[in-house]
C-alpha cells in the first residue's frame, strides 16, 4: 500500500511540471555526438603533478585535535576506491581514468593490475568504487564498479563486474549488473557500493545528467521512474540476482533491483554499526547536500525536492523542503559540502572520533566528524582544509587510522597528483593514553571545562543532566562543532574529569 502511495504522489508530483520537460531533447553523446569544446572541457590538455603532502606533517583540526598527515602513495591518478586486503599490509587503490593499483607495504606498484574490461572514461566516467566479498579470503573475489559503453552514440551507463583477485591480476571478470541508466557520457555515474550486515551489495546509480546547465533534462525526472536505476540505491546478491525481500519486486514496471530511490549522486553508504541503520551522503547540484536515513522503498524527492539550484541559478525545485511521501534529508549543508564517501569511526586511534560519522568533502576540501544522537545530525569538527586537495575516499583501516584518497580537481584523465594519505594521532604515546581514558586532577579538568564551555552555557546548565561518557563525548564534539576549541590535552582533561565526576554508567 506504502509503495503505490508513493508511486502515485510522484506521478502526481510529474503532472505539475512543464510540458517541455518530455519533449524531445538534445543529450550530448545519445542524440548528437560531443562537441569540441565538451571534450575540451573534459580532457583539459594541461595535467595536474605533484604532491601536497611530502614529508610528515602535523595538522591541528578546526576543534583543536591534532592529526599527523602522512603520505603513502603519490602520482595516483582521480583516485576513487580503496580497499585492504585481509592478513596482507597490501591495499587495492582504483583510479578513474582506467587504472587499479596496487600498494604493498606503503610502496605503489607501478604495474596497474591486469584483465580490467573496456572502460569510457570520458567526463566522470572511467572506474569507480572497489569492494571486497564478504567471504573474500576463502574466495578471493572482489566487485568494482565502472563505465560501460555502447557503440555508436547511445550513451553510456554504470555497470558492476566481479572477478577473482589472485598474483596480481584479475581473471573470471564478468558484469552482474548493467544499469538501466543510459545517457550522456557527460552525466554522472554514483558507483559507489558497500556490502551491508545482511551481506547484500548495495549500489549507487547517480543522475546520470549531461545536461546540467540546461533547464529541461532527459536523464532528470528518472530518479522518480520506477523503470530506471537512475537516481536509485540498488540491492543485489552477490552474484546480482534480486534478493526477494527487495521493496518493489511485486510492483508491475518497477526494476526489481531497486532498494530506494529520489537520489541525485549518491557518493558515500555506511551502516551505523550501533543501531545497524543505513545512511547516505548526497552530492547536491549548487547546494542541497545531504544526509540521509535509508529505509527500504522510501523516495528522498529528487528533483522534486531539493534545496539546491542549478548550475545555471534557478531552483531545482518550487517546493524545495516537503511532498508528502518523500523523506526529507536528515542533515543539509549551507554551505556546500559536496560529500563523498564516510564510514563510522571505531578505532583506538582518535578516541574523540568515536561512534562518530567521518565525511570526505570534494568542493569543500575537508573532513567532517558527524555526530549522529537519533536522528538528529550535528556537525562536530573538521579538519584538513590546509592541504587544498579534494578528498574522494575515506576509511577506517585495519590498524584504526583513518585513510584518505585525494585529487587536486574534478577532470583531466592525465592528471597524476593524487595521493593516498594515512591520518595519525601526533604520536603513539598520545593515542594510548587517550585510549585508556587516563585520569588527570580534577582541578585541571575543572579549569578546562570553567574555560571552554561556560561561556554560552554556564556550568550549572552543563552538569545539570549526568550523562554516560558516551554522551558527553557526543556533548562535546557538537560544542567543538559549534565553535568551541580544544587541543589534545585540554579535551583529554575536560573527558577525564566529566567521564569520572558527572557521568552514569
Amino acid at each position: 500500500m506504502l509503495r503505490t502511495l508513493y508511486m502515485s504522489i510522484a506521478a502526481t508530483a510529474f503532472a505539475t511540471l512543464p510540458l517541455c520537460a518530455f519533449t524531445q531533447i538534445e543529450t550530448p553523446g545519445v542524440t548528437a555526438p560531443l562537441t569540441p569544446a565538451q571534450i575540451l572541457r573534459n580532457y583539459p590538455g594541461d595535467a595536474l603533478t605533484g604532491s601536497a603532502v611530502d614529508e610528515p606533517v602535523l595538522l591541528g583540526s578546526v576543534g583543536g585535535m591534532s592529526v599527523r598527515v602522512v603520505k603513502l602513495a603519490e602520482g595516483l591518478s582521480h583516485p576513487d576506491g580503496l580497499v585492504f586486503l585481509p592478513g596482507e599490509n597490501t591495499m587495492l587503490v582504483t583510479e578513474r581514468p582506467g587504472r587499479l593499483r596496487v600498494i604493498r607495504d606503503g610502496v605503489l606498484d607501478p604495474v596497474p593490475v591486469s584483465g580490467l574490461p573496456a572502460i569510457n572514461n570520458v567526463g566522470l566516467g572511467g572506474l569507480h568504487d572497489i569492494v571486497l566479498h564478504p567471504d573474500f579470503e576463502t574466495n578471493q573475489r572482489l566487485y568494482i564498479s565502472y563505465t560501460k559503453d555502447r557503440e555508436p552514440q547511445t550513451g553510456t551507463t554504470l555497470a558492476v563486474f566481479r572477478a577473482r583477485f589472485a598474483e596480481g591480476q584479475l581473471t573470471e571478470v564478468e558484469d552482474i549488473l548493467v544499469a538501466q541508466a543510459w545517457e550522456s557520457p557527460l552525466g554522472t555515474y554514483g558507483g559507489r557500493m558497500v556490502f551491508g550486515p545482511d551481506e547484500m551489495l548495495y549500489i549507487s546509480v547517480g543522475d546520470r545528467d549531461g545536461t546540467t546547465r540546461n533547464e529541461v533534462s532527459s536523464a532528470r525526472p528518472q530518479a522518480q521512474n520506477l523503470d530506471s536505476h537512475i537516481g536509485k540505491i540498488l540491492r543485489v546478491r552477490d552474484d546480482g540476482s534480486i534478493p526477494a525481500d527487495n521493496p518493489f519486486v511485486n510492483t508491475p514496471d518497477a526494476l526489481d533491483e531497486i532498494y530506494s530511490y529520489g537520489h541525485r549522486n549518491v557518493y558515500g553508504m555506511a551502516w551505523d554499526p550501533a543501531t545497524g541503520d543505513m545512511w547516505a551522503s548526497e552530492f547536491g547540484p549548487a547546494g542541497g547536500d545531504e544526509i540521509n536515513l535509508i529505509i527500504p522503498g522510501h523516495n528522498y524527492g529528487w528533483p522534486l525536492v531539493s534545496l539546491g539550484r542549478h548550475y545555471f541559478g534557478s531552483y531545482v525545485s518550487d517546493q524545495p523542503w516537503y511532498r508528502d511521501g518523500m523523506d526529507n534529508p536528515m542533515f543539509f549543508w549551507n554551505p556546500p559540502f559536496n560529500p563523498e564517501n564516510m564510514f563510522f569511526y571505531t578505532g583506538d586511534k582518535f578516541p574523540r572520533l568515536n561512534g562518530s560519522l567521518m565525511v570526505a568533502g570534494a568542493g569543500s576540501k575537508k573532513i567532517a566528524q558527524m555526530i549522529i544522537d537519533g536522528d538528529f545530525i550535528t556537525q562536530g569538527d573538521t579538519m584538513l582544509n590546509e592541504l587544498n586537495v579534494r578528498f574522494r575516499d575515506i576509511r577506517q583501516g585495519p590498524d584504526g587510522y583513518i585513510y584518505v584518497l585525494t585529487e587536486g580537481r574534478l577532470r583531466g584523465p592525465k592528471d597524476t597528483d593524487g595521493m593516498l594519505l594515512r591520518l595519525e594521532p601526533p604520536s603513539a604515546a598520545v593515542a594510548a593514553a587517550s585510549a585508556e581514558g587516563l585520569s588527570l586532577p580534577e582541578a585541571l579538568g575543572k579549569q578546562q571545562i570553567d574555560r571552554s564551555c561556560t561561556a554560552c552555557h554556564g556550568i550549572d546548565l552543563i552538569v545539570a543532566e549526568p550523562r554516560t561518557p558516551d554522551e558527553w563525548s557526543q556533548v562535546v564534539s557538537t560544542m567543538i562543532g559549534k565553535g568551541m576549541r580544544l587541543t589534545d590535552e585540554e579535551y583529554n582533561s575536560v573527558m577525564s574529569y566529566l567521564s569520572e565526576h558527572l557521568a552514569t554508567q
